[in-house]
């Protein structure tokens, strides 16, 4: 049986009055892609903040390998994202750093390591992203839009992370390079045994990438379940929120 990696339970959110997330629960298991899909405001990111620890819940709990972050030690919640790679939905590389530099920012910053050991592994971490030395001096400026994105992600698997979570993977992309990026998403979990949540708005990614899906509406659950079981939903915001999905994602060859 897969191990839990990461287990909502009950996650309530207020900020101000508003209710930012409303009784929120699923599972997330070992080596899992789990995506996370709605339209703005849905409350998408406010769960990936409770995951990494940025946010406390008003009620429920998030437990992540175990542990309920909530009630970490600024110390321990340290301890837990080093288990957790972060994909930026802008990819975020600091511009005034090389390629190297930026997917080996955290051994430059927290480490002893030399610059060459650095450059050894932003090289290993590159590769797995179909990337090569080619660019380990270039600078992000000098990169296309795909090319940052693979960096960004590099740098997230920087240090063998156990949880990836991507924010918005595809956006700002063409959709040629966008199902590029899915690929490489799903070759990441085979490479490296990762698990993943994904949040984005791009249903295609979300439905030919994900082995289970959780669509949510002004912070609220309104399906969860494997791509087919939630495409073929008889609630009417699904059926609206899909639209074309279903012809799109069959000459995909999804099969549906």
């Amino acid at each position: 049986m897969s191990r839990t990696i990461v287990k909502v339970e009950s996650l309530y959110k207020d900020i101000e009055g508003r209710k930012i997330l409303k009784n929120v629960s699923f599972e997330v298991t070992e080596r899992e892609i789990f995506s996370i899909i709605g339209g703005s405001g849905s409350g998408k990111t406010s769960i990936t903040k409770h995951i990494i620890g940025l946010w406390k819940p008003t009620s429920g709990r998030v437990l992540v390998f175990g542990k309920e972050v909530s009630k970490l030690s600024l110390q321990e919640l340290d301890e837990l994202r080093k288990n957790i790679g972060y994909v930026f939905q802008e990819g975020a590389l600091f511009d005034s750093l090389k390629v190297w530099e930026n997917v080996g920012f955290y051994f430059l910053e927290h480490t002893n390591m030399s610059r060459r050991e650095v450059r050894d592994i932003a090289l290993e971490k590159l590769r797995l992203v179909d990337l090569d030395e080619d660019v380990l001096d270039l600078m992000p400026s000098e990169l296309s839009g795909g090319m940052r994105k693979r960096v960004s992600i590099a740098r997230a698997i920087a240090t063998d992370p156990k949880l990836i979570i991507y924010d918005e993977p595809t956006s700002g992309l063409d959709p040629i390079t966008s199902r590029v990026i899915d690929k490489l998403i799903l070759q990441l979990r085979e490479r490296t045994g990762t698990t993943a949540i994904v949040v984005t708005h791009d249903m295609i990614s979300a439905f030919t990438i994900s082995d289970r899906v959780l669509v949510l509406k002004k912070g609220e659950t309104v399906a969860i379940g494997e791509p087919e079981e939630v495409l073929n939903s008889p609630d009417p915001f699904i059926q609206e929120f899909i639209g074309d999905m279903k012809d799109c994602l069959t000459k995909q060859g999804r099969g549906l």
